[in-house]
C-alpha cells in the first residue's frame, strides 16, 4: 500500500512542483535567461561551478573523518579511508542518488567500504551519521536567509542557532538520537569521537558556506544587490537542499528545490528571475556533480589507486581476455569490485 502510495504521490509532486516554476518563469524567465548568457556573465558563472566543486570537496572531509580508525589505533590515528580513495566513495554514491530508491548511497559506501576493509556496519553508521548532521547543519545555515525573509521578525530563530551550538559542545546531542533511531531500525550507529562529530560538524558549515555561494553569484548575475542579497543566496541553497532532501517521494528533490529557491530569492529578486537562478543552480550542482565524479573516477582508475592502503591494486586484465571473461587476479582475492 504505502509503495502504491508512494508510485501516485512522485509524480503528482513533481508535476505541480514543475507547473508551479514554469508559471514563475513565464514573465521574468526569458529575460533572465538571457541575462545569464551576456559575456560579462561568465565569470559569475564559473565562479559560481568552483563553489559548487569546492562545496562538495569539503563534504568529502566531513563525511570522511566519520570512519573511524579500526580498533586498538593509537588516538589520532586518522581513518582507513582518505585521500583519493575516499573522493571515490563519495562521489560514487553522488552518482547513485540520480537512481531510482532512496538505498543506492548506503549500498555504494557499504560495499566500496567493505573492499577497503571496513566493516559494512561502521560504513552504515558513518554514512547515517554523516546525513544527519548534513541535514542539521544545513539548517542552521538556512538561517542567514532570515534576515531578507523576515525583516525584524528574525531574532527569534537564533534558538535553532543556539541548538546547533549546543551539538558543538557537546556532541552526543546529535549522535544519540541518530543512534536511538537507528536502533529503531534494527541497526546499528556508533558515534565516533567527539574531537571527529565537532570537526565534521565544523566541515559540513563549511561546505553549505561555500556551496552556497554559487547561488549568491547567480543571483549578483541576474541583477540583485551583491550585500543583500549574500545571506539570502546561501541561506536558500541549504534551506531548499535540506527540504528537498526530507520529500522523500521526489527524485532528488526535482521541483521541490526549484520553488523553495524561488521564494527564499525572491526577497532580492522579482519571482520570475529568482526561478531562473533555481534553475540555473540545479544545472550548475549537477553539472559540478557529474563533473567531479567522472574526473576523480577517471583519476583514480589511471593512478591505480588501491582501496586498501598500502596494498598494490589488482593488476588489470590482459588485452586478450573476453569482455565477458572476470578479471584476472593472480592474488586470488575475492573481494566485490566495482
Amino acid at each position: 500500500m504505502a509503495e502504491r502510495l508512494r508510485r501516485l504521490l512522485t509524480p503528482a509532486v513533481v508535476l505541480a512542483a514543475l507547473v508551479g516554476v514554469g508559471l514563475l518563469l513565464r514573465h521574468e524567465g526569458p529575460v533572465a535567461a538571457r541575462a545569464l548568457g551576456r559575456a560579462d556573465a561568465v565569470p559569475l558563472l564559473l565562479a559560481a561551478l568552483a563553489a559548487n566543486v569546492t562545496g562538495l570537496v569539503l563534504a568529502v572531509h566531513a563525511w570522511r573523518v566519520l570512519v573511524p580508525a579500526p580498533p586498538g589505533s593509537a588516538p589520532g590515528t586518522p581513518g582507513p579511508i582518505r585521500g583519493l580513495n575516499a573522493a571515490r566513495i563519495y562521489f560514487l554514491g553522488q552518482l547513485s542518488k540520480y537512481l531510482p530508491g532512496r538505498v543506492w548511497g548506503v549500498v555504494t559506501h557499504v560495499t566500496h567500504g567493505r573492499e577497503a576493509g571496513v566493516p559494512a556496519a561502521t560504513m552504515t553508521s558513518a554514512y547515517l551519521l554523516s546525513l544527519a548532521l548534513t541535514l542539521l547543519t544545513g539548517a542552521g545555515v538556512s538561517l542567514l536567509a532570515a534576515p531578507a525573509a523576515l525583516p525584524g521578525q528574525w531574532f527569534w530563530l537564533c534558538l535553532p542557532a543556539a541548538g546547533l551550538l549546543a551539538c558543538v559542545a557537546r556532541p552526543a546531542l546529535a549522535t544519540r538520537p541518530v543512534a536511538a533511531l537507528a536502533r529503531l531500525a534494527r541497526r546499528s550507529v556508533e558515534p565516533p569521537p567527539d574531537a571527529a562529530v565537532r570537526r565534521a560538524i565544523a566541515l559540513a558549515v563549511a561546505s553549505w558556506l561555500v556551496s552556497g555561494l554559487h547561488l549568491w553569484f547567480l543571483a549578483i548575475a541576474l541583477g540583485a544587490p551583491a550585500a543583500a542579497s549574500a545571506g539570502a543566496g546561501i541561506g536558500a541553497f541549504a534551506l531548499a537542499t535540506v527540504v528537498s532532501s526530507l520529500a522523500v517521494v521526489v527524485p532528488d528533490g526535482w521541483g521541490v528545490r526549484e520553488l523553495t529557491i524561488a521564494a527564499a530569492l525572491a526577497t532580492v529578486l522579482p519571482g520570475g528571475t529568482a526561478a531562473t537562478a533555481a534553475v540555473a543552480s540545479r544545472v550548475v550542482c549537477v553539472v559540478a556533480e557529474l563533473g567531479s565524479s567522472a574526473a576523480v573516477l577517471a583519476w583514480a582508475r589511471l593512478r591505480g589507486a588501491p582501496l586498501v592502503p598500502g596494498k598494490p591494486a589488482p593488476p588489470l586484465a590482459p588485452p586478450s581476455v573476453p569482455p565477458s571473461a572476470p578479471p584476472l587476479d593472480p592474488m586470488g582475492d575475492t573481494r566485490v569490485h566495482p
